[in-house]
């Protein structure tokens, strides 16, 4: 039988403390407001929230001053070894209060984890509104739990495991998980969101497999809701649907919706690119710059690789969509693939990357195979003589095709790309290196990992500055051009940080032209020419929003088509939008 939690009085709302570890600071876990919202009228409710790097300590004691009867801890690969450590310690210091787990790291092998863990006393399979009221009410009467599905707990010295992972039939009769607080408590950080759950595919490696059919909730209350959250100025909304655009029924009058809005807000979805279709194409087009983000998952152009994972997708649709996409200024694309999966060698993973390389995705994400609990692929790793850490990110490392060194190899390229390519601070340089030197993008990466192994860069913190000498000593060591990579390397340290950055080994040349430069600020005619109802005010104003470079070469004519007109060309940079505006000005504008 379940016992009343002893330190409650007699008549007491059971007090409950709703728990994680974020991955990063700027993240918020929707769970616990799903959570909290089904439970707010039985229990006295309260979310807390920390990051991985938080120290357990801190966040032990900041538990204990809430004294809660119960604590709910949701579990993750990122979270669960600080997870366990701290519901050990809360044991210690909180001996009567009820620890419960739930999430994915916990749903698929209970048993296990409350027998390595005997300070848990409860652990929630799959979705976990329902059977957490249940639960709630259950201790609350002193009753026993046996009817509850989607459970496991102790009795006594024996583990009792009922059902497997559950999921709410009706979505609909969710609440809403955002309150007034909740808002103010996230500014700053993601708000995550979701108008669905479920997902119609059947990918091995991904626990969204594991259940079968999507569930929606209702349009209007979608609407509703995301007017709400516009209404509250967040910065961005990122959709955790594991396919947006799965019913066009459902997703398109949100989006209509979500297009027509004056706002700032950023919405982020997971889309199938192949289900987009020229209505949805219409209603981009019309769509304002920086409203929407894409992350598409590629994970792989190798059909042998698709069949193995249980993926279904038509690589040339896929690019074709895609390239649809890029044409639409504005939409930021995000495209992900996948290392370590079944029949993806070295040399096979490298034709993926340079096929969605081509695409100029504004961020290539590459991810490392997970066996993750739960997951068929996790069940079928001996087939493909999988080698995986022990211990959770269970992160593969190596595959009947790909060698250790090799996987190896790619932990260190995708650390340099993600550092060069994605942060868009060098892509004049990039783009340079790939089209007119290497010809083939992942030999450029993997080049350049290399360079970064020899040095041991991998083992050291990087700051900007940094990274932008061992790329300059990278091209003046391994590239003749030493002119062209010089002027693209200027270009790109003046596109960022308000061209705050100029390393001393580039060869700036504005003071120089110090006179030149000053007669054309001063002069309101020739510079309204490029910035209408310009008026000279000070040079505090000048130097903080423009700068003027004069470069050896048309370095924008050369961006466009990859043609050198030789001359000294000046160009003007201005730094008071968001993105640097680049103008190049007329020789005879400048030099008068």
């Amino acid at each position: 039988m379940t016992t009343r939690i002893q330190i409650m009085k007699e008549g007491e709302l059971m007090k409950i403390t709703y728990m994680t570890l974020n991955a990063k600071y700027i993240h918020s876990s929707l769970a616990l407001r799903y959570l909290k919202t089904v439970t707010t009228d039985i229990a006295e409710c309260s979310i807390r929230e920390y990051s991985i790097n938080t120290p357990v300590l801190d966040i032990l004691s900041d538990l204990f001053s809430n004294r809660p009867h119960l604590i709910g801890m949701a579990c993750y690969i990122w979270n669960i070894e600080e997870i366990l450590k701290l519901a050990d310690l809360i044991k210690k210091v909180l001996p009567e209060s009820k620890i419960v787990l739930g999430g994915p790291e916990v749903s698929y092998d209970a048993d296990d984890v409350m027998i390595k863990a005997p300070c848990i006393d409860y652990v929630i399979l799959g979705e976990g509104e329902v059977t957490l009221r249940k639960l709630i009410q259950c201790i609350e009467d002193s009753a026993d739990p046996v009817e509850i599905q989607g459970l496991a707990w102790r009795n006594g010295l024996d583990i009792i495991v009922n059902g497997g992972p559950q999921v709410v039939p009706d979505l609909n009769k969710l609440p809403f998980p955002y309150y007034d607080e909740d808002i103010n408590e996230l500014n700053g950080k993601i708000i995550y969101y979701e108008t669905s759950r479920g997902c119609p595919f059947a990918c091995r490696y991904c626990l969204s497999s594991t259940t079968h059919g999507v569930r929606f909730f209702g349009t209007e209350r979608v609407i509703d809701e995301l007017n709400y959250l516009i209404s509250k100025n967040v910065r961005q909304i990122k959709f955790v649907d594991r396919t947006y655009n799965i019913n066009k029924n459902h997703f398109l009058p949100i989006m209509r919706f979500l297009a027509s809005q004056e706002c700032d807000t950023n919405f982020h979805f997971e889309i199938t690119a192949e289900l987009l279709d020229d209505d949805v194409f219409a209603l981009l087009r019309n769509v304002p710059p920086g409203r929407f983000q894409f992350e598409i998952g590629v994970q792989s152009t190798n059909p042998q690789t698709l069949e193995h994972s249980g993926r279904k997708s038509c690589w040339s649709k896929l690019a074709e969509q895609v390239r649809r996409l890029r044409e639409i200024d504005g939409i930021h694309l995000h495209l992900d693939l996948i290392a370590g999966l079944p029949y993806e060698s070295f040399e096979r993973f490298g034709i993926s990357f340079n096929d969605v390389f081509q695409l100029k995705p504004h961020n290539l994400q590459i991810g490392f195979l997970k066996l993750l609990k739960g997951s068929e692929m996790r069940l079928r790793s001996k087939e493909y003589e999988m080698q995986a850490m022990s211990m959770p990110p269970y992160e593969v490392l190596s595959t009947h095709v790909l060698s250790y060194p090799q996987m190896r190899r790619l932990k260190i390229l995708e650390s340099v790309f993600e550092y060069y390519y994605n942060s868009q601070r060098f892509s004049a340089t990039l783009q340079w290196l790939v089209d007119k030197v290497e010809q083939d993008a992942f030999f450029l990466f993997d080049r350049l990992a290399n360079y970064w192994e020899q040095n041991k860069l991998q083992l050291v913190a990087h700051s900007h500055k940094s990274l932008y000498r061992y790329l300059f000593e990278f091209c003046r060591e391994n590239y003749s051009e030493q002119k062209i990579f010089r002027e693209l390397f200027k270009y790109d340290c003046l596109c960022f940080d308000r061209g705050r950055l100029k390393p001393d080994y580039l060869p700036w040349n504005d003071k120089v032209y110090n006179q030149e430069i000053s007669s054309f600020w001063h002069d309101s005619e020739r510079v309204c020419k490029y910035i209408p109802n310009y008026k000279f005010k000070n040079w505090r104003q000048i130097q903080s929003q423009f700068h003027i470079e004069i470069f050896s070469f048309d370095i924008l004519q050369y961006l466009d088509d990859k043609i050198i007109i030789d001359g000294l060309t000046p160009v003007m940079f201005s730094y008071d939008s968001p993105g640097p505006q680049v103008q190049t000005l007329k020789r005879e504008d400048f030099w008068l």
